[in-house]
């Protein structure tokens, strides 16, 4: 299996933290927030090879910080040949040019730079070992529907198929939401082929694509318990500091 880290974004609801420097990038503590996915991937026996693309503009920062990073897994930088924000591929666009730049033909788990969660990787994976051949995507019950305004919005079954899937609902029919957490079996990736030559759908927002694929083939969702923080904003980036800053991962 194939991680792709999704760092080309330039963050700008962060400025001025992030106006010369990545999201992915800034500090917890110790660390720096790409490093909490970097541990549980490498904790992840299923993962041969991680990949993180981000942009032109960022990569010197992300070739500086690969310098400290030991990883017993191969881990290599894609420049996604964007240098500002109104010429930026989107969540999606990032995912297809990776997949055809580096030749992807393996299952595939994609994870946002910006993600920070305190559970482990490995009863995900092992839900995706259940069910290998579904799209999976990560998800966590924010307990507020005022909150889950903001993000992809899951209606799930017994089964915990997606039903239903809206992104930055006005009136969420529920408080279960998407993170930027997907599995993608190697047989679904032709999907992704298919959705961008749609005109009339967003390249940005990976929701838009589950939202679409979860209508065209069984997507499910795991919903993880613990801790969970989206940093889209600078409160968020606070809070996350306060809970994750003391944690030592090496």
């Amino acid at each position: 299996m194939k991680a792709l880290i999704l760092a080309a974004g330039y963050a700008t609801r962060m400025y001025p933290l992030t106006k010369d420097f990545p999201k992915p990038l800034l500090s917890i503590g110790r660390h720096s927030i790409i490093d909490f996915t970097i541990a549980k991937l490498e904790a992840a026996q299923e993962v041969d090879e991680i990949i993180i693309v981000t942009n032109s503009k960022f990569i010197p920062r992300f070739r500086e910080w690969l310098k400290s990073v030991k990883s017993s897994k191969r881990l290599s930088l894609l420049d996604d040949l964007t240098k500002r924000k109104e010429d930026r591929r989107g969540a999606i666009g990032d995912m297809y040019f990776a997949v055809k730049k580096r030749r992807i033909q393996d299952n595939l788990l994609v994870v946002g730079g910006d993600n920070l969660f305190d559970s482990s990787l490995r009863d995900f994976l092992s839900f995706v070992k259940k069910f290998p051949d579904f799209p999976i995507v990560g998800a966590f019950d924010i307990q507020e529907k005022k909150a889950a305004r903001q993000y992809g919005v899951l209606s799930l079954d017994k089964k915990n198929r997606i039903v239903d899937f809206v992104e930055k609902p006005k009136k969420p029919n529920s408080t279960v939401v998407a993170m930027c957490l997907y599995y993608f079996p190697k047989s679904k990736l032709r999907l992704l082929d298919e959705y961008m030559c749609l005109k009339d759908q967003s390249h940005d927002a990976s929701g838009c694509y589950i939202g679409w694929l979860s209508k065209r083939v069984t997507t499910k969702a795991f919903v993880f318990r613990g801790c969970w923080y989206d940093i889209g904003n600078p409160q968020f980036y606070k809070q996350a500091k306060k809970e994750f800053g003391r944690v030592c991962l090496w």
